[in-house]
């Protein structure tokens, strides 16, 4: 099995420490480790390094091979420029279909936590064996819902198809994206409903298919990359044509357009959490809502559900707060209420053109 680890983000509302020159999921949030390092050593031992590949921007490359030098560096599959995930999902299948077209892939992301590391492998080793078999088949892995989301993707299954070593695979019906209060406390308590992560295991030569089926011109694109793979070719055939595909997610380039008898859906307590976000980051890690969570040289009195993440040696002390996040950066401090944290991608964007640019 190969696993293809998505690490291109720039991830603006993780700011101020999430930065254009040094996104997300290079920082450490937690612990002393990235969460792309995190990521890989999930994988591990069940994969070995030559079976992980990494899709990144070109000029994060030399910071991916900087934090996993055991990384091959043909296995850093690079974008001239962001075009969405839609085209970054073909770019990384024009690479893999040449050599391993049958091989069994999944498909990850940089910025998440997981605390079910053992649960995750084995789902994974099920569903390797579910698609060695049916080749033509994508198997969502997700999320049971802990509460309800209305700032994920949910994903709804129906009755169990099959069991691999205790590993329950049931038939997908369809997506939801970012449903309102209501439909998510409905969602909560269906017990058919799960958060949808991004995460699949499928095979290069059935993406592939999709991508001919459901985005032919950006088939034809990527089919003219594709012929020039391993070749001095590539890297001039990359740049010129790269930028002509369309900006499209992966989500509405194929995924909403696939079949239901193409796909299955495994939902499990995986312990997920999407780090994209600092009140996020705060549910990832706290044991209780009224929890403080706190890294660095911090002191807090009388606070209460509050984040204090201080990057620096200055000591940052907090007193009578309740809700909120404080972050203190080399050169930037935020104090905001977590429920102003949707604000902080708009005002990194107002940062755009200003005399505060180099912040971003």
């Amino acid at each position: 099995m190969k696993a293809i680890i998505f690490a291109g983000g720039v991830g603006t509302r993780l700011w101020p420490l999430s930065r254009k020159n040094s996104p997300k999921q290079f920082e450490k949030v937690i612990g002393d480790k990235s969460t792309l390092q995190l990521a890989v050593e999930r994988l591990l031992p069940d994969f070995e390094w030559e079976d992980i590949y990494i899709s990144t921007s070109q000029k994060y490359v030399s910071i991916v091979e900087n934090q996993l030098p055991n990384i091959n560096p043909s296995h850093i599959i690079s974008e001239p420029e962001a075009r969405d995930v839609g085209p970054a999902v073909g770019l990384t299948i024009v690479n893999l279909l040449k050599n391993f077209p049958h091989t069994p892939i999944v498909i990850l992301w940089s910025d998440h936590i997981l605390k079910e590391d053992g649960l995750f492998r084995k789902i994974l080793e099920a569903s390797a064996e579910v698609v060695t078999r049916e080749k033509d088949k994508l198997i969502f892995i997700s999320q049971k819902p802990r509460f309800a989301s209305q700032n994920l993707g949910w994903i709804e299954f129906e009755k169990e198809k099959l069991d691999r070593k205790g590993v329950k695979f049931h038939e997908f019906k369809s997506f939801h994206y970012r449903p309102n209060l209501t439909v998510a406390e409905k969602f909560l308590q269906s017990g058919h409903h799960a958060w949808n992560l991004g995460y699949f295991v499928t095979t290069p030569s059935f993406l592939w298919q999709l991508f001919k089926i459901y985005q032919p011109e950006m088939f034809d694109i990527l089919s003219q990359i594709y012929h020039t793979v391993g070749t001095s070719k590539y890297k001039i055939t990359l740049d010129k044509l790269y930028k002509t595909l369309p900006k499209i997610s992966f989500d509405n380039a194929i995924l909403e357009k696939i079949k239901k008898e193409d796909a299955y859906v495994i939902s499990e307590n995986l312990g997920w959490s999407d780090v994209g976000a600092w009140e996020a980051l705060k549910e990832a890690l706290q044991s209780a809502p009224e929890q403080n969570v706190t890294s660095g040289k911090v002191l807090v009195t009388d606070c209460r559900d509050t984040l204090v993440y201080n990057y620096t040696n200055q000591m940052v002390v907090t007193i009578d707060l309740d809700g909120f996040l404080v972050i203190n950066t080399h050169d930037v401090v935020l104090v905001c209420h977590k429920n102003s944290v949707p604000k902080i991608k708009k005002l990194v964007e107002n940062l755009s053109n200003s005399e505060n640019e180099h912040l971003i």
